[in-house]
């Protein structure tokens, strides 16, 4: 393996599952410009409300059941760049997620993190148990993990919660060749603060895919902007052909 394959990691925000008709947070017209944070999606407010929080998710979890979303060229092309890379033995493709529906996996993608949990999990706040999630939550289910009542939420992080897999995420940002950073805002920690993390490396080449600078758009190597569907082909095939870039280090 020469200096131009390795492991590689994408970090995924909203931005790409927008093109397949789901909406993103913190645009304008966006899921917040629409519904306030601290009523759905905080521990407070589960406590607070229940059946508010259940039914929030409960319609989210309904749109990604109707068949309507599907996966577009952009999931399936980084699901591609997955199983091409591994078959040529040039190292592993890891997606670290922030979204929370099944667009990767529908893709293709195995090698996969959902950092902030999936819309079509659902897990025990009494014995852990999470289990797969195709029905609304809220009326009285019994959880098979250790029968209680009403013990059921969604599989997934609220703010003021720690995102799943955080130690896991690290090391493989540590070992990383090349870091993606694609469809995210650069606002909400501790995924914003990957770039940083990998950034200062002179083994590790990164490279921003928004649809506009993000807050932490001068720190990487490498910045294109416009759609997903547009960009994400064309990268991977070019990381295909040609492999890692180089970072270009100045000399004194």
């Amino acid at each position: 393996m020469d200096n131009t394959h390795g492991d590689i990691v994408i970090l995924t925000g909203a931005g790409i599952s927008q093109e397949s008709g789901l909406e993103t947070f913190r645009d304008k017209g966006g899921l917040w410009s629409k519904v306030n944070i601290e009523d759905v999606a905080t521990p407070k407010a589960y406590q607070n409300n229940p059946r508010k929080v259940q039914q929030f998710y409960n319609n989210r979890r309904r749109r990604m059941l109707n068949g309507l979303i599907k996966p577009n060229c952009a999931h399936n092309a980084l699901a591609k760049l997955e199983n091409e890379w591994l078959s040529k033995k040039w190292g592993k493709v890891t997606v670290i997620t922030q979204n929370i529906d099944n667009l990767h996996e529908l893709a293709g993608s195995e090698n996969l993190i959902h950092m902030h949990g999936e819309i079509l999990k659902a897990r025990c706040q009494k014995c852990g148990y999470i289990f797969t999630c195709n029905m609304d939550l809220g009326f009285g289910e019994v959880c098979a993990g250790c029968d209680r009542i009403n013990v059921l939420r969604p599989h997934v992080v609220w703010f003021g919660e720690t995102p799943l897999e955080m130690e896991r995420i690290y090391g493989l940002l540590e070992k990383c060749k090349l870091f993606i950073s694609l469809g995210t805002s650069g606002t909400v920690y501790p995924a914003a603060n990957f770039i940083q993390f990998v950034g200062s490396s002179p083994n590790v080449y990164t490279i921003e895919l928004n649809m506009e600078p993000s807050n932490g758009a001068t720190l990487f190597d490498e910045t294109r902007y416009g759609l997903a569907t547009d960009l994400v082909p064309l990268v991977v095939e070019e990381l295909l052909t040609c492999g890692i870039p180089q970072k270009i280090t100045s000399r004194i």
